[in-house]
């Protein structure tokens, strides 16, 4: 099977002179590639929460894209204002969503309920008021050039408070949707510089929530620069991941937390990739536990008739996904996003109702995996891609790899940037000057 992969990138930084120096490695040469005027540091701040690990790895991404693309032509600031500046219910947003996913009916509602905008606009609203001055310190503390927000509750009252001070045209606001497919309102605000759309699907919405074309991007998910580089071989990997080198793996995930039917399906796969006729494994398997660290000591203790390795939290997915044939995963944006990259084919076996209901027929219907919330039907569709169905395994291969889109994160970072140096500098503002809500800073 031929995989497309995206060139490697490899940039070394220099500062000589006062200018930044980019000397581009392509392989057969260095080109330096100087850029004037890039003398002033401008201050990017990237507002996210935990709750989900969709979030947080999206302003990484986008931080270390920028790293990547500009060195130390911006400065980023990956913050959760919320939690450091506000009170109850901002400052516990984690927790809530934690306990909320777990009772999935009870996040239903929640999700469908504050879906209107009058509900949602009135909420923020009466919350940006309530504590104004403390989110315009957090805001004003890192004096933004640029503000980009990656979670749903980040547009209406962040762009309040700048529109109060008579900021809101300073900065670049920008928003990155971190939902695939199906998104809730609170991602669509009117106000924003530009609002960057991870698929078609959710650019028609923001259309329809009053945002103009012009407005809108659709690059794809931005994630990691890690998965846009190429990796090396499958055979390589496995090597240095101490894995079989000629069985076909399957990776098994269940997120940051290792929710789902993990322990279930882990089992499942034992038994269906033991050929008891041949008294021989046809395939090995790969679990990610996460955080989970009660799952991951649990399969530790069975005693497995195939090669299984069990992992804990990974900072390495790359790896991983490189050194597999196909992956179960519940209908998380960023895990489908990565293995898409990656040509996995994949079974969905899980969902967050809401946001993540559109991203079973986004895979499915694009013929890059299918659905299945039984570990033995899941085991068994394993077990038939790695032995009598190997041709339908490649043909989904391909068509993950045609909804790719390793760019996503260079390209929203690139545009970002040209719509930075078409605004002045906030950071040359004084904070006591833009402050609505303070009083006189003291002399020192």
């Amino acid at each position: 099977m031929v995989m497309s992969v995206a060139s490697p990138r490899k940039f070394i930084f220099a500062g000589i002179g006062g200018k930044r120096r980019c000397l581009l490695d392509e392989g057969g040469g260095t080109v330096e590639l100087v850029q004037l005027g890039a003398e002033k540091t401008k201050n990017v701040l990237i507002l996210m929460s935990d709750t989900g690990g969709g979030h947080r790895a999206s302003a990484e991404a986008i931080r270390d894209a920028f790293r990547l693309e500009y060195g130390d032509e911006y400065r980023i600031f990956v913050k959760d204002v919320w939690k450091e500046y506000t009170g109850w219910p901002l400052n516990d947003m984690e927790s809530q969503y934690k306990f909320m996913v777990k009772h999935v009916q009870l996040w239903k509602v929640a999700f469908h309920s504050t879906s209107p905008r009058w509900i949602h606009c009135a909420y923020l609203a009466a919350l940006a008021a309530f504590y104004a001055k403390e989110l315009e310190a957090g805001l004003m503390e890192y004096k933004p050039d640029i503000i980009i927000s990656v979670h749903p509750l980040m547009q209406h009252i962040p762009l309040w408070v700048l529109k109060w001070q008579g900021l809101q045209k300073k900065p670049v606001f920008v928003t990155v949707i971190t939902d695939l497919n199906t998104c809730h309102r609170t991602w669509f605000n009117t106000g924003v510089t530009r609002c960057y759309c991870p698929s078609e699907e959710v650019a028609k919405r923001a259309l329809l929530d009053g945002l103009e074309s012009s407005q809108i991007r659709v690059f794809g998910l931005p994630i990691r620069p890690s998965f846009c580089c190429a990796i090396i071989s499958k055979d390589q990997l496995r090597d240095e991941l101490e894995m079989d080198p000629k069985l076909p793996a399957v990776l098994l995930m269940g997120g940051g937390e290792g929710m789902g039917p993990v322990k279930k399906t882990a089992k499942a796969l034992g038994d269906a990739l033991f050929d008891e006729s041949m008294g021989r494994s046809i395939g090995q398997v790969v679990v990610i536990c996460g955080r989970n660290k009660s799952l991951s000591s649990t399969l530790q203790s069975i005693q497995w008739k195939v090669p299984v390795k069990i992992r804990g939290f990974e900072l390495q997915m790359e790896k991983w996904m490189g050194a597999c044939d196909c992956i179960i995963t519940k209908a998380g944006p960023g895990t489908i996003a990565e293995a898409l990259i990656r040509g996995l084919p994949i079974i969905l076996n899980d969902f967050i109702p809401g946001q993540e209901v559109g991203n079973v027929p986004y895979v499915v219907d694009n013929g890059a995996g299918v659905f299945s919330q039984s570990p033995k039907t899941t085991a068994g569709l394993v077990a038939e891609w790695f032995s009598t169905k190997t041709e339908e395994l490649k043909k989904m291969s391909e068509n993950a790899l045609k909804l790719a889109q390793p760019e996503a994160v260079f390209d929203i970072v690139k545009d970002i940037h040209d719509l930075a140096s078409q605004r002045g500098p906030l950071s040359n503002i004084p904070y006591w000057i833009t402050s609505s809500f303070s009083y006189p800073t003291e002399s020192k």
